[in-house]
């Protein structure tokens, strides 16, 4: 692993606060806003945002006639599958607890590739869903023992897990030759294009006249932060990351919101959600971490 730079540290701390903060967030914008409506409002004014700063980079922004398809499909899982699926889980469930679900991502992507990609099931791949099934049973368990538990929030946010994993795999075998920034430019203005078209036929009008202070700043954080400022900073240190950095990185978003939580909707966790925790953790450090590697056997010197 190498060393990281101060600057590349204060990035990885910066980003993790930002995505594991926004789960909260996002709960308390859910108080007043439904969820489609919250998902097409933010997603659209980030995706400008960025749409903005690519241009202002000199990037070519248009796609050529062929590539509007792919990006099609790639916006589908991991734009729509992810965000929709996820915003319904999480107006169902604990912020925190609906971060703990979606991080179960990584497991779904090398699932994805041992069934339909002819790669190999490891001992490692094999504990990391022993793991993450034991995650998902607490929480399931925690909430069909409530009155007011809300199972079907787990499915949600699952389906939500399964959609990302396959997005995932899509973007790593994809074959479109577009800058990756300009590439999550577009499929964030298509999926917020399908995203207000829904919240138009399914859901009210959006109350501006009644919203709080409390929450035009989680609108903000929303759009500014999660979809703006953090989508920057990892542009700017995607390519020169460690892996094993990243992987730490992602075991501490939903760790950042289940801390978060409790300041931000007042929502305190369970024994049960400090326990599938870490469960996730493993089952994220036995697929993401890089194995330890091990030295070269010595050769034996020849005799003089």
């Amino acid at each position: 692993m190498q060393s990281l730079s101060s600057k590349q540290l204060w990035a990885i701390v910066a980003l993790t606060l930002m995505w594991g903060m926004n789960w909260p967030m996002m709960k308390l914008s859910l108080q007043q806003l439904s969820p489609l409506n919250f998902r097409a409002l933010t997603m659209s004014v980030g995706a400008v945002f960025l749409l903005l700063w690519v241009r202002a980079h000199g990037l070519k922004v248009w796609p050529a006639r062929g590539q509007w398809l792919p990006i099609v499909g790639l916006a589908i899982p991991n734009v729509l599958g992810w965000h929709m699926m996820s915003i319904y889980g999480v107006n169902e469930l604990a912020s925190g607890r609906a971060a703990i679900l979606g991080f179960t991502m990584p497991i779904y992507t090398v699932l994805i590739g041992i069934f339909f990609f002819g790669e190999r099931l490891t001992k490692r791949v094999a504990l990391a869903c022993l793991a993450a099934i034991a995650a998902i049973v607490l929480l399931l368990w925690h909430e069909f023992s409530q009155l007011t538990g809300r199972p079907l929030g787990v499915l949600w946010m699952e389906i939500a897990a399964l959609s990302w994993g396959l997005g995932t795999v899509l973007m790593k075998r994809r074959k479109l030759a577009m800058d990756a920034r300009v590439l999550t430019v577009w499929m964030l203005l298509l999926g917020s294009a399908v995203l207000w078209l829904a919240a138009f036929r399914f859901e009210q009008p959006i109350p501006w006249s009644t919203f709080s202070g409390t929450m035009w700043a989680s609108l903000v954080y929303g759009a500014f932060i999660n979809y703006g400022l953090a989508q920057l900073i990892w542009f700017g240190m995607a390519s020169s990351l460690p892996s094993s950095t990243s992987a730490m990185s992602i075991m501490a978003i939903p760790m950042v919101g289940i801390l978060s939580a409790p300041f931000i909707v007042g929502e305190w966790p369970h024994w049960q959600d400090w326990a599938a925790m870490l469960f996730i953790v493993i089952a994220i450090a036995a697929v993401l971490l890089p194995p330890r590697s091990r030295p070269a056997p010595t050769q034996p010197q020849p005799t003089q």
